[in-house]
C-alpha cells in the first residue's frame, strides 16, 4: 500500500481548505523552522 497521485492531490486540497492558499506558504515556512530547529538540537544534544 504505497502513497499515490491520488492520495496526494487529495492531503492537498484538504491543506488549501483547511488554511487557504494564502496561508500555505507560511505554514511550510513554519514547519521547515521547527524541523530545522530539532535537527538543531539533536546536534547540540551531548547524549548523542
Amino acid at each position: 500500500m504505497g502513497f499515490s497521485l491520488t492520495h496526494c492531490v487529495i492531503l492537498l486540497v484538504v491543506v488549501l481548505v483547511i488554511f487557504g492558499a494564502g496561508r500555505v506558504p507560511q505554514v511550510m515556512g513554519d514547519i521547515a523552522k521547527g524541523i530545522k530547529s530539532f535537527k538543531d538540537g539533536l546536534k547540540d544534544d551531548p547524549k548523542l
